[in-house]
């Protein structure tokens, strides 16, 4: 009964990640008629884009530690309101200034949101199981960004960019008038948190830890190419390469689509290796580096193949974003591994804190890129210096994670610790 509940609850917050990428790629959808309209050039957009993750990190962390001492059913329900409002001023505002504060409120908002929805996860799901529902809650995020590829741009063409706001709001509560009624809180560990073998450890300790230095590295690279695909990809396909609107969420909406599939086969390949008798050392962190770097190469691949069909360029980009979505199932796994039950919730949310860091990065650097570099060199320049430092992350992730060894090296601390 509880693994049936555990279920639900996975489901329910996969509809949560849904809203949470679909308020994330809006602004990239509607980039154009938005630029357009208020006459932004490239890098102010990016500028505005970059908003959203100025306070992503100081929200993750916060609500990291509010999930160490409350229900994450209830954060989560603050958090969609909070969500759900932000939203209405940017349908009816002229400002600029009104729009960047919404979208840094938004952004401080949603910090939480990944850490809070794995670590509710977790509640109900042991180690040995922990990889597909995570990769189910991931691949919401996808379902979102592929219903907002095909709603958003014919809901800017049949009510203009500004209606797509109001849409939002509305989605979101939905959602809580029905997480009110359905949430429960998982049971799994909580006669677990007051045993001395999982007492706390210095965080000092915990983020000098291997493990979770590769897992932040890893997370980082791969936040920096999921910041640029929602800020400028759809834009590329527009401005870059010359499709419609309309086409161009279309063609989104298909580059995401192949990410569900891959995500969820990837993950569950992982836990049939685990299965099998091999590490977590290999079947997780080094099987997540691997992928990375791959992906850093297909990346890379669409500059400098330059003049290679567009077809061929938008297949090789669906295929390099398909992998990237390993490391948000992943990694928080590894970290489930190595750190003590009671502290999870924060580092969890301090790993993706850290790595929100280069969601204020990319847009504006992939901006300068774009507005210095006409046509679509300057978005494939910026593809292939986002592949370069997925590269150097997969390896440095590849050298660094090894889960066994981390919970040698900490149980010790651990079992002298004061909670």
């Amino acid at each position: 009964m509880s693994e049936i509940s555990g279920w639900k609850v996975a489901l329910a917050l996969a509809a949560f990640m849904m809203i949470n990428f679909i308020d994330k790629i809006v602004l990239g959808l509607v980039a154009v008629p938005m630029m357009d309209e208020l006459r932004l050039t490239p890098q102010e957009f990016g500028f505005i884009g970059g908003s959203f993750f100025w306070l992503f990190a100081v929200g993750g962390v916060a609500g990291g530690f509010l999930a160490n001492r409350f229900e994450t059913k209830w954060l989560a329900l603050c958090m969609i309101l909070i969500w759900s409002i932000c939203q209405l001023p940017i349908a009816y505002s002229t400002s600029i200034a009104t729009i960047i504060a919404c979208r840094l409120l938004l952004g401080i908002s949603e910090g939480p949101a990944w850490p809070v929805a794995v670590h509710a996860l977790y509640k109900w799901f042991p180690d040995n199981k922990r990889n597909l529902p995570i990769a189910i809650l991931a691949q919401g995020s996808g379902v979102g960004l592929i219903l907002a590829g095909f709603l958003i741009p014919a809901i800017t063409a049949r009510w203009g960019w500004r209606a797509n706001f109001v849409v939002l709001a509305a989605a979101g509560l939905a959602w809580a008038v029905l997480w009110a009624f359905l949430a429960e809180e998982g049971k799994l560990e909580h006669d677990q948190s007051t045993r001395p073998a999982v007492a706390t450890a210095p965080y000092s300790r915990l983020l000098l830890d291997r493990s979770v230095l590769g897992c932040i590295v890893t997370h980082f690279v791969g936040y920096w190419s999921l910041a640029l695909g929602l800020t400028w990809l759809p834009a590329y396909f527009q401005r870059g390469l010359g499709f419609g609107g309309i086409e161009s969420g279309r063609i989104y909406a298909l580059v995401i689509g192949l990410t569900i599939p891959l995500g969820i086969a990837l993950a569950w390949w992982s836990q049939i290796l685990l299965k099998n008798g091999m590490s977590s050392k290999a079947a997780r962190g080094r099987y997540l580096s691997c992928f990375l770097i791959v992906a850093g190469i297909l990346f890379a691949a669409v500059y400098v193949g330059g003049q290679a069909r567009d077809w061929i360029k938008i297949a090789i980009l669906a295929f390099a974003i398909g992998l990237t979505p390993i490391i948000y199932s992943l990694g928080p796994a590894i970290l489930a591994e190595v750190v003590p039950p009671p502290q999870r919730g924060a580092m969890l949310a301090i790993n993706n804190s850290i790595a929100s860091m280069a969601g204020i990065a990319a847009p504006v650097v992939t901006g300068a890129l774009i507005q210095g570099i006409p046509g679509a060199t300057g978005y494939e320049i910026g593809f292939a210096l986002c592949g370069g430092l997925m590269v150097i992350g997969g390896m440095l992730g590849f050298r660094l994670i090894d889960p066994a060894r981390s919970v040698k090296s900490i149980r010790p601390i651990v079992s002298g610790a004061v909670s």
